[in-house]
């Protein structure tokens, strides 16, 4: 297998800008890095597994069965309309994590699991790059672990990103401002992906 494509292309599915990517800012900017490391530890452990479970051969139900794809599209899309909700709605005064709605491990991972953009890529992942022969399955696991480093290392930089923005934006209004932009990013790429 040649790495260097398969590595490229982890990279960019990490690192561009997705519902996972702005909830990590979102949650970064309100309790710091460490405290968002478990989320984001769990949403890269979730995104690594659903490649080896696709690479096993469990992804192809969703090219089976399209109404499996639908259901999960529509629960995704709204729980994430939700979540952007309510991030746009939090007042100044939460904007001190207190009170706002904290992006926990469970939900990052179970925001993988019913995200159907995230089987598709480990689909494309598996009948891409996955070579087949006698050691396939061993092949996909160490995929599966080069995507869950590079995926920790992207979105690593998106938590430090949102630490940056308490530095950028130093009022209540900026920061509800910025808030808000980040609602809006997750609302229309949560819409986008369903509507794609």
């Amino acid at each position: 297998m040649n790495l260097m494509p398969f590595l490229l292309f982890a990279f960019v599915a990490s690192i561009t800008p997705g519902p996972t990517n702005i909830l990590i800012l979102t949650n970064s900017q309100h309790y710091g890095v460490k405290a968002t490391l478990p989320a984001l530890v769990s949403a890269c452990v979730a995104a690594s597994a659903i490649v080896l479970i696709s690479g096993a051969g469990a992804g192809e139900v969703l090219r089976q069965y399209p109404l499996v794809r639908q259901v999960m599209s529509w629960a995704g899309v709204l729980w994430l309309s939700w979540m952007s909700w309510q991030l746009f709605c939090a007042p100044a005064a939460n904007l001190s994590g207190a009170t706002h709605t904290h992006f926990t491990a469970r939900a990052a991972a179970l925001l993988q699991v019913i995200n159907p953009k995230t089987w598709m890529m480990a689909l494309a992942v598996v009948s891409l790059f996955a070579p087949a022969g006698e050691h396939a399955l061993r092949d996909i696991a160490l995929m599966a672990l080069w995507f869950l480093l590079i995926s920790v290392a992207c979105l690593l930089c998106w938590a430090w990103l949102g630490q940056a923005v308490n530095r950028l934006f130093r009022t209540a209004a900026a920061m509800v401002r910025f808030q808000r932009l980040m609602a809006l990013c997750l609302f229309i790429s949560a819409w986008a992906g369903m509507l794609a």
